[in-house]
Order: structure tokens, then C-alpha cells, then sequence
């Protein structure tokens, strides 16, 4: 029998608890006289901020930010079409990154209840060196798929082996392979694609859904 060509396509799914919270925060002040709005706007911001820094110094929080300031101001209509004296706003977003999950809970009720604090989205993730470990574990497993197959295909055929000659990210791969009867090569494996689904992703949630990492690829062996 001639050489087979095999394409395949392997996948591979890995599901991890999340490890770290990014809790967002919006703090807003509004009133008629600009120098008053900045005064209080400053007033509510900071115990949020001392807070958070009590809160990293014990550990619970990886990393906190703020941003600066922003003020702008709006002249609003009344019922008959009249514009009103200007009315000046501030806003600052606060982001703070959690590690212990119970005290996120703690710390998002408390801010809650906070004067001119608007709790936003909550975002689970992997800490940077996990998802690394866990993306090249599913990049791996993948490979090993697209092997399985191809071995499956080649066993139905009755072929003793497979040898690679290509494989790429999903949609990456030759549609024409060059190497085809010829020695097999790995022509330039690449990191495989990723997604990721953190099971809601947006919202106030204190018993998140495990963080899903999927790796697929595309790989096309020669049967002998």
C-alpha cells in the first residue's frame, strides 16, 4: 500500500478552581460646586484605599490600584425644556485582586454599604504561573489526541505506524502538504489555541464555577 496522508484534529479540556478574585469598584460623588465635589469624592475614597492596603499588608490581597480622579460636569433639563445650573460629578475605579476568597466576601459587603460606592464585576482567574502550567498541559494532552487518531485511522487501514509531519494551531495547517512520502519532519509546532470560560464571567458571585482551559490543534501524519 502507498503512503497515507491522515489529518486529524486534537482537543483537550482542563477545568481548575479559581485562585484569584479582581473585584471592581466605582466610588461617585456629585453636587453643585466643583471644589466641594473633589473634597468628597477624596473623603469616600479614602478608607476604601486604607482598607485595601491593611488588607495587602495581611496577605489577603494580591495587588490593589486606583485611578486618578475624573471630573466632569452637566447641565440637566427640567420638565419644561428650562437648562439647570451645572452639576459637577468624580468617579474613581478601584481594582483590588483577592486570594482569600471569604474575605472578598467580606470586603465587597462592607463596601456595599459604603456612601457613593457601586460595586462592578468580579472577574475569577488562575494566578499567571498556574494557567501557564495548565495551558501547556492541555497543548500537550492535545497532541497526544491528534496522535491517537491518527494511530486509530492508520490501525483501521492496516497500517503499522504513523509518522508527523505537521502540526499547528486550528486553521494554521497546510491544506497541501509538501512532505507527503517524503521522511517525516515536525515543521514548526506552535502553541496551540486557547480559550478560556470562567463560568460567568461578570457579576457578583461568591461560589464561582471552575475555569475551563481548552487547547486544540491540527496535525497531519504519514501512515506506512
Amino acid at each position: 500500500m502507498n503512503d497515507v496522508v491522515i489529518s486529524v484534529r486534537g482537543e483537550h479540556e482542563i477545568r481548575r478552581a479559581p485562585e484569584e478574585a479582581v473585584a471592581r469598584l466605582m466610588i461617585r460623588a456629585e453636587g453643585p460646586e466643583r471644589g466641594a465635589v473633589v473634597e468628597r469624592i477624596s473623603a469616600l475614597t479614602e478608607p476604601v484605599r486604607d482598607d485595601l492596603i491593611a488588607r495587602k499588608e495581611a496577605g489577603g490581597v494580591v495587588e490593589w490600584s486606583s485611578q486618578r480622579v475624573s471630573i466632569w460636569s452637566d447641565r440637566p433639563w427640567n420638565a419644561d425644556g428650562k437648562r439647570l445650573a451645572p452639576v459637577h460629578y468624580a468617579s474613581v475605579e478601584v481594582t483590588a485582586t483577592f486570594t482569600d476568597f471569604a474575605a472578598l466576601s467580606w470586603w465587597v459587603g462592607d463596601a456595599a454599604e459604603r456612601e457613593g460606592v457601586q460595586i462592578g464585576e468580579i472577574e475569577w482567574r488562575l494566578s499567571s504561573a498556574t494557567r501557564v502550567n495548565v495551558e501547556r498541559d492541555a497543548a500537550t494532552e492535545a497532541v497526544h489526541v491528534a496522535v491517537w487518531r491518527a494511530e486509530a485511522y492508520a490501525a483501521a487501514l492496516g497500517i503499522g505506524s504513523v509518522t508527523a509531519l505537521e502540526v499547528a494551531d486550528v486553521g494554521l495547517l497546510s491544506r497541501q502538504s509538501d512532505g507527503a512520502g517524503q521522511p517525516a519532519m515536525l515543521k514548526g509546532m506552535r502553541a496551540a489555541s486557547f480559550a478560556a470560560d470562567a463560568g460567568g464571567g461578570s457579576g457578583l458571585q461568591f461560589e464561582p464555577e471552575d475555569i475551563v482551559i481548552t487547547a486544540a490543534v491540527e496535525a497531519r501524519f504519514v501512515a506506512r
